[in-house]
């Protein structure tokens, strides 16, 4: 199923589009030292760094560093490891918590600052120990217009976003992805479980495996943006508004799944799929505060 959100167009494989990749690559040899980090979730952004690097490495040792943690859907990890080998980088798994350790156990409305810092602090560690000149993340031009808090983090850390610095767009990115012959070019995006709870709500590991379970049984149905948030014991699905006719048809074995997960009521929000819907409400839609 194609992404209808994304899906690239015909415009995307310009002159425009060409000179973006030359000048992707142009940056990465541009980089200094023996060896870079690449901040890699498996994710079509980070892949598309990790990529541009690898090709672009010219005997220069290239990580990518995956954060393993609850705050990420259980299958992402595994994915990651099998796109850095496909990319010939060298994977690099560290494990962190950060509900025990960035102070997010409430989900304050800048978590995603929080859960960045610390996240990269230790990124910054492993990577001095490696004498890694550089450490980049995969935020994109798009980023900048909806609310990112964690941009302000990376930002202070000295980490690099080229795909933001180079104004490459979603779109664009996925294009490019297509045309490196990245496995997830089409890979929706999967941010953190924390996203699918309101602001304020106590997280918890058995919250996140919910959710988790919730959204992976709905994606196995064959969806392709799906998101469940978690309003107490209430479950509000998230699908494309074309898509609520074919999840009506599954919906007694919907309903039967995800109140095994551990829900009592499920529902599905008739505005469908959007990113960020949990952001509704708040003062501030700048990504850098």
């Amino acid at each position: 199923m194609k992404n209808r959100e994304t899906e690239p167009e015909t415009a995307v494989f310009s002159d425009e589009i060409i000179n973006k990749k030359a000048k992707l690559e142009g940056y990465m040899k541009s980089l200094p030292g023996e060896a870079v980090m690449v901040a890699f979730s498996g994710g079509v952004d980070s892949s598309l760094l990790l990529a541009a690097a690898c090709r672009s490495a010219e005997g220069r040792t290239v990580y990518a560093a995956t954060v393993h943690t609850s705050l990420h859907p259980v299958q992402d990890a595994d994915v990651a490891k099998r796109v850095a080998g496909e990319l010939g980088a060298r994977y690099l798994e560290i494990v962190i918590d950060e509900l025990q350790d960035a102070g997010i156990e409430d989900n304050p409305p800048d978590r995603c600052y929080r859960c960045k810092k610390f996240l990269f602090t230790r990124l910054k560690t492993e990577a001095e120990a490696l004498g890694v000149s550089a450490i980049l993340e995969g935020s994109n031009a798009d980023d900048t217009r909806m609310y990112r808090p964690g941009i302000r983090a990376v930002k202070e850390l000295g980490i690099k976003s080229p795909l933001m610095e180079l104004g490459l767009t979603k779109r664009e990115v996925r294009a490019l992805a297509a045309q490196y012959g990245i496995s997830v070019a089409d890979r929706p995006s999967a941010p953190c479980l924390a996203t699918r709870f309101p602001y304020g709500t106590r997280l918890s590991h058995e919250r996140m495996r919910q959710v988790d379970e919730g959204e992976q049984f709905l994606r196995k149905l064959g969806f392709y943006n799906v998101r469940l948030r978690a309003h107490g014991d209430t479950a509000r699905i998230e699908v494309d508004r074309e898509d609520m006719g074919r999840l009506l048809e599954h919906a007694q074995e919907a309903v039967k799944r995800i109140k095994e997960a551990g829900f009592s009521y499920v529902t599905l929000d008739l505005e469908g799929f959007r990113s960020g819907s949990m952001d509704i409400g708040l003062s501030s839609v700048a990504g850098t505060k």
